[in-house]
């Protein structure tokens, strides 16, 4: 990936913001792994390490510990048996590793990333990835969700200086993991619907040239959707790609609005309310995936309204306290003290509806479009498909908005009479 043409293309951008990125290269490839001491000591990585693994990762991997000892490089290794959470324990662990080293490397995906790269963070340490899946869209992020005291916070994390991934290894990965990746990034459709209803209502920053790298990703990944499931390099390569400059993009922005938006709230939402009753969630992007199913059925719908009237925020704060649990009473007020909607009026909401009409119809496909291709990528499309029963996804639905002080779409609606209990939706 050429991440200096990419940083040129954005000099003097109208948006006003300067654009940059701590990475210094994103090599993907065939035969990678044998590469990798070489490829980290040409990026000026440090050559006494930590490396954090899982008998997963390590496994998809073999051969990576003698490639690094062989290349000259120094390690002591952190191995779990199966990483699946990003807990904060989990970060203080990989802290007490790191007083005799100089560098991280994370060896795998997902929350085992995010764990290193705060404690990349927090110790000042170089950190790099080397990846075993193409399953989610942190790789190249500067934060990372953290779980302390069974809440989800995304926090400020070091963004890997180098990212290596290794085709073969990653087009034999799971099929599911690489539709998991698939789903997390189709959820950026509702992400930028989000972002520019933000824009549009209060003047939160938006950047259209990082909008447009962003759709540019999506409109290609989406041209592979057959492809997703198989073991074939190219593909694996390119949704790699699509993941890391989808990452690439909330650096580049310096907000996580380019990627993140309604529909993550609600997989961290349903992630929150398992953890509570010590269920583990399904893959974050599975998660997301089927959130966005949702959301692009919702916000169509409500695009589609001949009728709506505009209030003030009209919130049953009692049952948002029930839907989170009393563990997360307080949290969910300090997310919502002030209110993320303080700066919109029922008549400025009324002004901008036609406009945010547009933007829906504009960015996204319709629900049926969108099943299609979710089917053809083998992604999960529904609820039942990720563990999650009826009550839980109205929940996640109902409640996901106060989780984030964020204006979304979907928590506009508690500023109008539309019920979303009479709109059929489908999941």
């Amino acid at each position: 990936m050429d991440i200096k043409g990419l940083l040129e293309s954005l000099k003097n951008c109208p948006c006003g913001k300067e654009h940059t990125v701590d990475i210094k290269a994103v090599e993907i490839g065939h035969g990678l792994k044998e590469r990798t001491a070489e490829i980290l000591k040409s990026n000026d990585f440090p050559t006494n390490i930590l490396v954090a693994a899982d008998r997963n990762t390590l496994g998809a991997s073999e051969g990576i510990l003698e490639v690094l000892e062989q290349g000259g490089i120094t390690y002591k290794l952190k191995l779990y048996d199966n990483f699946t959470e990003p807990l904060i324990e989990y970060v203080h662990e990989i802290e007490a590793e790191c007083a005799d080293v100089d560098g991280i490397l994370s060896v795998g995906t997902g929350s085992l990333n995010d764990v290193c790269r705060m404690a990349a963070l927090t110790c000042d340490k170089e950190f790099a990835i080397f990846a075993t899946a193409p399953s989610m869209d942190g790789f190249a992020s500067g934060t990372s969700p953290i779980i302390e005291n069974g809440i989800k916070s995304t926090l400020p994390a070091r963004q890997p200086s180098i990212l290596i991934g290794d085709t073969a290894i990653l087009a034999a990965s799971p099929a599911e993991l690489k539709s998991s990746g698939f789903g997390d990034i189709i959820g950026k459709l509702t992400a930028l619907v989000d972002w520019r209803v933000a824009h549009v209502l209060v003047g939160e920053y938006y950047c259209e040239q990082i909008a447009e790298l962003v759709r540019k990703a999506l409109r290609q990944l989406i041209s592979m959707a057959d492809r997703v499931t198989e073991s074939d390099e190219e593909t694996a390569g390119f949704i790699m790609e699509t993941l890391v400059l989808t990452g690439l993009a909330m650096k580049l922005a310096d907000v996580s609005r380019p990627a993140s938006g309604a529909e993550h709230m609600i997989s961290h939402f349903w992630g929150m309310r398992k953890l509570a009753v010590g269920k583990h969630a399904d893959y974050h992007g599975k998660k997301v995936g089927v959130a966005t199913m949702m959301l692009v059925d919702l916000y169509h719908k409500m695009a589609e309204l001949p009728e709506i009237e505009f209030c003030e925020d009209t919130i049953d704060w009692d049952a948002v306290y029930a839907g989170y649990g009393e563990k997360f009473v307080d949290y969910v007020k300090a997310m919502n003290i002030p209110s993320a909607t303080e700066n919109v009026t029922p008549v400025s909401l009324a002004t901008a509806w036609p406009e945010i009409c547009r933007i829906v119809k504009e960015e996204l496909p319709t629900y049926e479009e969108l099943l299609d291709i979710m089917k053809r990528a083998g992604a999960a499309t529904h609820c039942p498909e990720i563990d999650v029963e009826e009550p839980l996804a109205w929940d996640g639905l109902d409640f996901h908005t106060f989780m984030r002080h964020k204006i979304t779409l979907s928590r506009l609606i508690y500023m109008t009479d539309v019920d979303t209990r009479k709109m059929e939706l489908r999941f």
